[in-house]
């Protein structure tokens, strides 16, 4: 392999961990690291959505360079809006979630990915623990790289010489997106669990995750649709 080639790699790594960093990405995954007590589980949540989106990324990407095609503009920004709807989503359902923790005798509930356990303690406080769901995280990253298969494959395609380079430098830039997004969660998971065992702060900081992402989808639809003219191209 020439050592322009490394270089180009090198250069797609740096890019995957700049590209984690990207403030949509952060707010989404800030929702699901929100929802574990344990830093492991949080840095882990991070890496299902670096597998989920380098997963889309490389299969769309590969398929259209492989066709020597491109996406088009209109369905490009749907994919885009989809990461707005999938924001307020997460932000609502993130805030909704704080009601089940609300309780004042001991108990356990399994539904699906969640496990809670509540009691109460001398300060009157809550003790919560929800089990976060790596499925969440993947689907999310999947979203997201469904959302970025456009400008991936643009940026593929003028920065390499043939197909099987494309290929390996897709998958460059994915592990520089685990790796951002693994350092990325377990920095966002640190307040959160710090905070596990004291209710009310650690409920105030879920609800600032989810407003800011919920806000934040909002002014990402907006965007597009109007400012953008996504709505103006459908309609």
């Amino acid at each position: 392999m020439g050592g322009t080639l490394l270089s180009i790699l090198s250069l797609g790594f740096v890019l995957g961990l700049k590209h984690a960093l990207e403030p949509d990405h952060v707010i989404a995954v800030s929702t699901i690291a929100s929802q574990s007590k344990k830093l492991s589980r949080s840095s882990l949540a991070g890496v299902f959505w670096g597998i989920g989106h380098t997963l889309t990324l490389f299969v769309v990407g590969m398929t259209v360079i492989f066709m020597k095609g491109e996406i088009p503009e209109k369905w490009a920004m749907s994919l885009e809006f989809l990461v707005g709807i999938m924001l307020v989503y997460l932000g609502i359902s993130s805030i909704v979630s704080l009601s089940k923790m609300k309780a004042t005798t001991h108990k356990h509930t399994v539904v699906a990915d969640s496990h809670y356990h509540l009691h109460p303690v001398k300060t009157g406080s809550e003790h919560i623990h929800k089990r976060v769901s790596y499925w969440k995280s993947l689907c999310i990253g999947i979203v997201h790289g469904l959302a970025g298969s456009a400008a991936m494959v643009v940026l593929t395609m003028s920065t390499v010489n043939s197909v099987w380079e494309g290929a390996v430098y897709m998958l460059v830039f994915g592990l520089g997106t685990v790796v951002g997004m693994l350092l990325s969660t377990t920095i966002i998971g640190i307040p959160f669990v710090l905070s596990a065992n004291q209710f009310q702060v650690n409920s105030w900081l879920t609800r600032v995750t989810g407003t800011v992402s919920t806000l934040f989808g909002i002014y990402y639809m907006y965007n597009l649709g109007i400012t953008e003219g996504l709505f103006s191209l459908w309609f």
